[in-house]
């Protein structure tokens, strides 16, 4: 029963950005098993009805017969009631409540959380630069939450609501018109408080859901970069970003609680009144002959039922549209369309050699500052070259195209012959084994992180991988606060307790076990001192044979032996050859040689 609904199905397309559309598409898969419970709950509604109905019919054949011989008169009667009361209405109620917490609120919520997931991994990165990594988060959990919660709740209350109301003026019909008559008219004036309110309701919930995520957004930022306000000193700064976000959350939060408060009193006045019309009413025709006293039991339980009910559909209806307010401020956030995507029938990348073509690149992050500018650049295969040149030469822009971690504006860029633009991004990326200088690491075993680069890979794989990188070592002496020890212990999150020669050294090791035929070192040993640097030099030596390199660097001594050194500035290219070659030239290079200290691009010459 746990599984009638896929709870990881995939959706077809991209979640569109209107309500209506957004629940269509979250849900689809669903409806047959929410139809079931939406028949199941109206059933349910139905019997409350029929509740009062059989406790009326009781009082009426107790008062039309004697006491001594009202059990063996009416043994039938008796029997069917208890049947109704002991197993049929505790089995549909159960089979509601089953299908609620078993089958619905479980898998819906997975459903619709995996689908925004799924359709957030595939964003280009410039959409995870542009906001906080906590709201969307956030934003992810508060869509799934809300479109769950309103899934249930229309079921489990709305339809229950509906069948009982519709039953109850049925049922008082067969009374007086006059009765159901006053039951209608209440129900308009119900209407049309839910009518003047749930708008109102609707709009704060969604301004408050705005501002919580903010709040999320602030916090998760601070906590992230813990160690630069720590550093900074700048505690009071981030305590009063972090209040004025919470400020802005509680004044969110006070509108939506008044809103919510004035309904609530209007709506507790008007479930008042519902027992003394009805109940009134038919005692009224009782005292004229019209209505038995199972009329007035029956009017008297339907009545004081729909009064209670009233305040908890009611409540559950504000609950409805506080969840499509958040719905609604999600939506915003997580329905865009990816802009960078695969085209049709894009095939996966063959790499057969590794030679790679800059066509007249040009890429200049809309149209700001940076970037490339008409870059053409062949790498043979196997050929290792290093990309010198200052901050903001295009060096990292270069190496993000290749990725295609954004399409270029202009130009082409070949692997082997292949438009990357033409190629599924997961293949291209998977050919490409990347190590670089803001290594990342997830809060997850030593053993996990290295083999994320091949996810298959067993021990024996992995511990070599780390001993060529120089890791084993460390890992071997790593434990963590829950007691878990070398490769099995975690690393903390971003990988924090890790020196960043460690961490290096990881992710080194993690291109070592991926063994792409494209090999990308950004500023691979930048966070290594000098001995383990020459350590690691003859294992990534060992990593780059075979391989098509490209490696950046600001330490030159690192990219000198290598086959072929490209210049940039300004996002073009201005100076390429060999080491020796680039010196003799005297240009660019030269001078960049001249300047460095210690082997560091960019720093003058101790004097």
């Amino acid at each position: 029963m746990k599984n009638l609904i896929a709870p990881f199905r995939a959706a077809e397309g991209p979640p569109p950005g209107t309500l209506l559309r957004f629940l269509r598409w979250a849900l689809s898969g669903s409806f047959l098993v929410t139809g079931v419970s939406a028949l199941v709950s109206v059933a349910a509604g139905v019997l409350e009805v029929l509740s009062a109905l059989i406790l009326g019919w009781v009082i009426d054949a107790a008062l039309a017969g004697k006491a001594e011989g009202f059990f063996a008169g009416n043994a039938a009667l008796l029997l069917g009631v208890a049947a109704f009361f002991v197993l049929l209405r505790p089995v549909v109620l159960g089979v509601s409540g089953l299908l609620q917490s078993v089958v619905l609120s479980p898998s819906i919520y997975t459903l619709v959380l995996s689908r925004l997931h799924r359709h957030t991994l595939g964003q280009a990165v410039s959409f995870f630069d542009n906001d906080f990594a906590g709201r969307i988060a956030q934003k992810q959990m508060q869509a799934a939450r809300a479109t769950t919660d309103l899934t249930v709740d229309t079921i489990q209350t709305v339809f229950f609501a509906l069948a009982s109301l519709v039953g109850s003026v049925l049922l008082l019909l067969t009374i007086d018109t006059l009765t159901a008559a006053l039951l209608a008219l209440w129900l308009i004036g119900y209407i049309a408080l839910i009518r003047l309110y749930m708008p109102k309701i609707r709009a704060t919930s969604t301004a408050r859901a705005a501002a919580r995520a903010m709040v999320t957004g602030q916090v998760v930022d601070t906590i992230t970069n813990i160690k630069t306000v720590k550093l900074f000193g700048h505690s009071d700064h981030e305590d009063r970003a972090a209040i004025d976000a919470m400020h802005q959350f509680r004044e969110r939060s006070l509108g939506f609680g008044k809103v919510s408060a004035g309904f609530r009193f209007w709506l507790m006045a008007l479930a008042g009144v519902l027992p003394v019309l009805v109940t009134g009413a038919t005692l009224w025709f009782w005292s004229r002959g019209a209505a038995s006293a199972g009329d007035i039991a029956a009017a008297g339980a339907v009545s004081l039922r729909l009064a209670q009910m009233t305040g908890w559909v009611s409540f559950t209806l504000m609950t409805i549209y506080s969840n499509l307010g958040e719905i609604e401020d999600a939506i915003h956030t997580l329905s865009p369309a990816h802009g960078l995507t695969d085209r049709t029938g894009a095939a996966a990348l063959d790499v057969r050699a590794g030679a790679v073509r800059f066509e007249d690149v040009r890429f200049t992050y809309g149209g700001g500052a940076g970037g490339l500018r008409g870059v053409t650049l062949d790498i043979r295969p196997g050929e290792k070259i290093g990309v010198v040149g200052a901050s903001g030469a295009g060096k990292s822009t270069l190496v993000a195209a290749l990725l295609r971690l954004y399409d270029v504006e202009q130009g082409r860029i070949l692997i082997d012959g292949q438009d990357i633009a033409h190629v599924t991004q997961e293949s291209l990326r998977r050919r490409i084994g990347m190590v670089t200088q803001d290594t990342a690491m997830f809060n997850r075993s030593a053993r996990d992180n290295i083999r994320y680069g091949h996810p298959d890979a067993g021990q024996e794989a992995v511990e070599r991988a780390a001993r060529r990188a120089e890791a084993h070592g460390f890992i071997a002496d790593l434990a963590d606060p829950k007691g878990r020890r070398g490769y099995d212990a975690h690393l903390g999150e971003r990988g924090v307790k890790l020196s960043g020669g460690q961490r290096q050294r990881i992710a080194i090791a993690r291109a070592l076990l991926k063994d792409a035929p494209i090999l990308v070192l950004d500023e691979a040993t930048s966070a290594l001192d000098s001995e383990v640097e020459a350590q690691i030099q003859t294992a990534l030596e060992q990593a780059m044979a075979g391989k098509t390199v490209i490696a950046i660097a600001h330490r030159l001594s690192t990219i000198a032996r290598m086959d072929r050194i490209v210049v940039m500035e300004g996002g073009r290219i201005v100076e390429e050859g060999t080491h020796d070659a680039l010196l003799e030239r005297g240009g660019v290079y030269a001078r960049y040689w001249a300047r460095q200290s210690g082997g560091f691009l960019g720093q003058e010459a101790a004097e």
